[in-house]
């Protein structure tokens, strides 16, 4: 696995650690999704967040007094090629270095795992050079490979069938897609959202 140089320590005062913000926090790497600063009668202010852990996805609440600091999270990003999965492992090679091959947990990358295509690339997100995630663009456009043909006279409003996509992933969509279409999927929500092209 490529090593980047640690870049020096970047500290953030309590009223710094706002939203968006990425920090180590128990030697972790964490997301600020929110925080409010307040102060009560006769006290200092106090810094109130809400974070989520970039390597296990748990959320925890913490108060940062005037008098915290914390390290704010140096994350690398680094081109990985996407091959196969096998028994809850994904496994990925470097970008241009094929025979650099090594196994990232489907746990880890999340309910995004099976919108990942063979041969595609993908970004590693590291913290002090261990992969924490695999950043998966949040719509993608896939190829249709499995889809039963619309039955004749269902034209119920909002009827949707099932389909399966060229990743081997299977989401709803409306009746009038068909084998062949390219379709865009919202990776997050595993939703349909529209269809890009006909077969």
């Amino acid at each position: 696995m490529q090593t980047f140089g640690y870049n020096a320590r970047h500290m953030l005062a309590y009223n710094e650690i706002t939203t968006g913000r990425v920090i180590v926090y128990n030697n972790e790497p964490y997301k600020v999704l929110s925080y409010k600063v307040f102060r009560m009668q006769q006290s200092k202010p106090v810094n109130v967040t809400k974070l989520k852990s970039l390597k296990n996805g748990k959320v925890v609440e913490k108060s940062f007094h005037v008098s915290d600091k914390v390290e704010e999270a140096e994350l690398e990003k680094q081109p990985i090629v996407y091959i196969y999965e096998s028994k809850g492992d994904c496994m990925f090679h470097e970008a241009g270095n094929p025979g650099a091959r090594f196994p990232v947990s489907a746990e880890l990358i999340g309910p995004g795992t099976k919108f990942l295509n063979p041969k595609s690339e993908y970004e590693a997100l590291l913290f002090n050079d261990e992969i924490i995630g695999v950043l998966i663009p949040i719509k993608m456009q896939l190829r249709v490979t499995e889809a039963e043909p619309a039955v004749k006279g269902n034209t119920a409003q909002g009827a949707t069938k099932t389909v399966t996509l060229e990743t081997g992933a299977t989401v709803q969509t409306p009746l009038f897609i068909n084998e062949g279409d390219i379709v865009e999927v919202n990776t997050e929500t595993g939703a349909y959202t529209s269809r890009v092209s006909k077969s």
